[in-house]
């Protein structure tokens, strides 16, 4: 049986530390589904086609990396493609606490889905896409934080 995994996010903008994420993940999984989320408690920056277009870019080269888009429950789209995974990138103490809480309902919701947590490396722990994206709306340098070869402002 083939691994698949889904790795959910708002990715706006998709960062260095997510790129980590999913190129250390090919060596778990057969597939990787970059998923976009709508989500409706945050204003994006960047619009649904422009991340799509810019993850496209980043994993250009990785014929196991596919973006997507959804709305809706991250386990409903789950169900939709058949993965097997859920992937998700820890940074602190705090992520794990809060998504232990969102793997424990999902699992609950979708019990044929493992939630599998990669820990963030050292030199990407405190880039945030919050963050990020205060620096860019101020007109800041985000190069060193988003994906190399990606100009962000083709994409804003």
């Amino acid at each position: 049986m083939q691994k698949t995994a889904v790795f959910p996010g708002s990715f706006d903008p998709f960062t260095v530390g997510h790129e980590d994420i999913v190129l250390r993940a090919l060596d778990l999984f057969d597939f990787i589904i970059v998923a976009i989320g709508v989500h409706s408690m945050k204003p994006p920056l960047m619009k649904i086609e422009a991340r799509l277009r810019m993850i496209n870019k980043v994993f250009e080269a990785h014929e196991q990396v596919t973006v997507d888009s959804f709305e809706g429950l991250t386990v409903d789209y789950c169900k939709k493609v058949s993965t097997t995974h859920m992937l998700r990138g820890i940074r602190t103490a705090a992520d794990f606490e809060y998504e232990r809480a969102i793997a424990q309902i999902n699992k609950k919701m979708l019990p044929t889905v493992e939630s599998v947590f990669l820990l963030t490396s050292p030199e990407h722990t405190p880039i945030n896409s919050t963050i990020i994206r205060e620096i860019i709306r101020n007109r800041g340098d985000v190069s060193q934080f988003i994906p190399e070869g990606i100009n962000i402002n083709d994409y804003l």
